[in-house]
C-alpha cells in the first residue's frame, strides 16, 4: 500500500492593480521535499486578463509567469535562485510580494499520487 506523502502548495495570483488588492488564480506551485517534487502550471485566460482593465501588457505577465515556472523547475537558465534546493526555491517563491504575480500563503496536504493531486487542485482553484 501506498503511503500518504506531505505535500504544500500555493496558489499564484494575478494582482493587475496592487493598490487595490483585487487578484484572480491564474496557476500553482506544489512541492513535497520528502519526495523531492515540484510542480508549477500556470493559465491566464486572455478574455478575463482584458476585464480587469489593466495597463498590463499580456505577453510581459506570460514571461513572468515563464519564468517562475523556470525557478520552480530548477532549470537552468532560471538564474541562481533555481540552482537552488526544491524546498528553497518553493519558499522563494512563495514568499509574501508587492507585485503583479503573488501567491497565496502555502497550504500543506497529504497524497497517496502528488501528480493526481496537483491536477485536481489546479482544476479546482485555477480552470
Amino acid at each position: 500500500m501506498q503511503e500518504d506523502n506531505i505535500y504544500e502548495y500555493a496558489v499564484i495570483r494575478l494582482v493587475p492593480k496592487v493598490e487595490r488588492e483585487e487578484f484572480f488564480n491564474i496557476g500553482l506551485v506544489m512541492f513535497s521535499k520528502k519526495m523531492k517534487f515540484i510542480k508549477t502550471s500556470f493559465y491566464l485566460c486572455p478574455d478575463k486578463f482584458r476585464l480587469m482593465h489593466s495597463k498590463l501588457d499580456y505577453e510581459d505577465i506570460i514571461k513572468n509567469l515563464e519564468s517562475f515556472k523556470k525557478i520552480a523547475e530548477g532549470s537552468r537558465d532560471g538564474g541562481p535562485i533555481a540552482m537552488m534546493e526544491i524546498p528553497d526555491r518553493f519558499r522563494w517563491l512563495t514568499a509574501v510580494r508587492s507585485s503583479v504575480v503573488q501567491t497565496s500563503r502555502p497550504h500543506p496536504g497529504k497524497s497517496k499520487d502528488l501528480e493526481k493531486t496537483f491536477g485536481k487542485l489546479f482544476e479546482e482553484l485555477v480552470k
